[in-house]
């Protein structure tokens, strides 16, 4: 009986050692707990958590000025599109090629020529307006002689103080130059080197060359196309030249030119009031006089008619309404 007793006395005395044991355990993982750990209960069981490891200290961030900014480039046009630049600490190859892109803009930029400005056409053939270089008394070249053998027997029209006599009624058609060949060329056209079959022909001490119809004057290192000069005497004419009646006498006429019969060659004539010719050359205009449109070489106005049934021109006499 005694034996159990002291061992009762033993196990209550253990079990106090062990609760003491444990509450002393236990206040001391609840001051760590204070200092920063957490506790954790599963199962009714109380246990410690290690305490928070403590973060490494925050690392400084690169300067802002080796980061890539954005500022704005040329773009198209020049529209100022923003795209982005390295201006920044990156691989030299970065900054070569950018830099490289804008020089190529910008000389693109100041080259941007536009070729079809520069006129570089200096064939033999080309079609310029250079009668302004050369000194072309029109109103003697193209003056017009009075037909008297003819009398006019309908009123003019009568416009601006000037009376336009013709003899046939007025008759608008469209004016479409007649195509006389590939030799012939308005006035004005200019052409840097002549024929082998041009011919000087020398009026009143000017200089002209003729060639196939086509009279021309030297004109800044060329020769410029102009108005057949009256009183030029020449012994051939084109085989296409037409045979008009002016009342009196036959004209040959050919390419807005008209050449009477002088002995063995063909003097170049003014045109006569009221003749009628088929076709009128290129290098002529429209004018609009009052309510009738007449086509205008130099100084002398051509009427369209209508003879016969057929499309044609007539010479008219202008003169001042007195």
């Amino acid at each position: 009986m005694k034996s159990i007793n002291k061992k009762l006395r033993k196990a209550a005395l253990l079990c106090f050692a062990g609760s003491f044991f444990l509450i002393s355990f236990d206040s001391i993982a609840q001051r760590r707990v204070g200092g920063g750990g957490s506790v954790h209960r599963a199962g009714g069981a109380t246990q410690s958590r290690p305490a928070t490891k403590a973060r490494p200290a925050t690392k400084a961030r690169p300067a802002t000025q080796n980061r890539p900014t954005t500022q704005t480039r040329p773009g198209s046009g020049n529209s100022g599109t923003k795209q982005p630049v390295n201006t920044g600490t990156r691989p030299s190859t970065s900054n070569t090629r950018n830099k490289s892109t804008i020089n190529n803009n910008s000389g693109n930029r100041n080259t941007n020529i536009n070729n079809n400005n520069v006129d570089r056409s200096r064939n033999n053939n080309v079609n310029i307006d250079r009668s302004r270089d050369i000194n072309i008394n029109n109103n003697h070249n193209t003056v017009v002689r009075r037909n008297t053998v003819v009398v006019y027997n309908r009123p003019p029209y009568r416009y601006g103080g000037y009376r336009y006599n013709t003899f046939h009624p007025y008759y608008f058609h469209p004016y479409r130059p007649f195509y006389y060949g590939p030799v012939y060329h308005p006035w004005g056209f200019f052409i840097a080197t002549l024929a082998v079959t041009a011919i000087v022909v020398s009026v009143e001490s000017n200089q002209y060359h003729y060639d196939q119809g086509v009279w021309y004057a030297p004109s800044n290192g060329g020769y410029t196309a102009v108005p057949a000069p009256v009183g030029a005497t020449v012994n051939n004419i084109p085989s296409g030249a037409e045979t008009v009646n002016t009342g009196t006498v036959n004209n040959y006429y050919y390419g807005g030119t008209y050449y009477e019969k002088d002995g063995s060659s063909y003097k170049v004539v003014p045109p006569t009031a009221g003749t009628i010719v088929d076709n009128l050359p290129e290098g002529g205009k429209e004018v609009t006089i009052g309510d009738v449109k007449y086509v205008k070489f130099g100084e002398t106005y051509y009427q369209p008619v209508k003879v016969d049934g057929k499309d044609k021109y007539e010479v008219v006499l202008v003169e001042e309404d007195k």
